[in-house]
């Protein structure tokens, strides 16, 4: 794994790629790479981070894990590439969009054109194992994208954190809440939106609103 990562992410990470821990986990995902066929595609595993650039980021999306499934998962948090089936989170993400700001229901599940915008679309764990969920999960991404969440915290102001489910509302506690607007709910998963816990939360209106009210253009979910 080569940490091809746009250069204006380095001051904010240089740190973290010379941490022992950081060299262990680029060897765990070489070695993955070699020997299994693994999701993203290695050079989209830092897909996030060349799509959104710190000084661009408006809003942060936590999820947990790629999609395990062939050419599903392309380094952005519950996006698709183009043409491929919108799985079940993503399609009850959309419905909310739909519902909340009165937009039609989009045809593409790539969500590159929300993290152009400044959505910073952040998996937990960067790389999974074909089929295997959360099977490169504790080898030290973990590590990293918290230290990524903090260092946006720290050095940002006014970022939408949108935390969707029990794993992601962990997140909060490396956010300063006292000047940034985090926004739970819920996860988009069908057996969390199906109990009531998603739909209606209205966070993409929220989060335009917010937007608006410090002067930044708002987004076009």
């Amino acid at each position: 794994m080569n940490v091809n990562i746009h250069s204006s992410w380095k001051p904010f990470l240089e740190d973290e790629f010379n941490k022992p821990y950081f060299e262990k986990l680029v060897e765990f995902v070489k070695s993955e790479y070699q020997h299994h066929t693994c999701y993203p595609p290695g050079k989209q595993i830092f897909s996030a981070f060349d799509h959104c650039r710190p000084e661009n980021i408006k809003v942060v999306i936590i999820g947990q894990d790629p999609y395990h499934g062939a050419g599903q998962a392309n380094g952005l948090c519950f996006s698709v590439n183009e043409g491929v089936q919108h799985p079940p989170s993503l399609i009850n993400i959309f419905k909310e969009v739909e519902s909340d700001l009165n937009v039609p229901y989009p045809e593409s599940g790539n969500l590159e054109r929300w993290a152009s915008q400044g959505v910073m679309l952040l998996n937990a764990t960067l790389t999974v194992r074909a089929h295997q969920a959360g099977s490169h999960q504790n080898k030290g991404w973990e590590t990293f994208t918290d230290a990524v969440i903090q260092q946006i915290s720290l050095q940002k102001k006014n970022v939408v954190f949108m935390l969707w489910g029990g794993y992601a509302k962990k997140k909060t506690r490396l956010i300063d809440s006292s000047k940034h607007k985090i926004l739970t709910s819920g996860h988009p998963s069908p057996l969390s939106a199906n109990r009531g816990y998603w739909f209606g939360n209205k966070h993409f209106s929220h989060c335009n609103d917010f937007l608006k009210s410090i002067g930044k253009l708002p987004v076009e979910w």
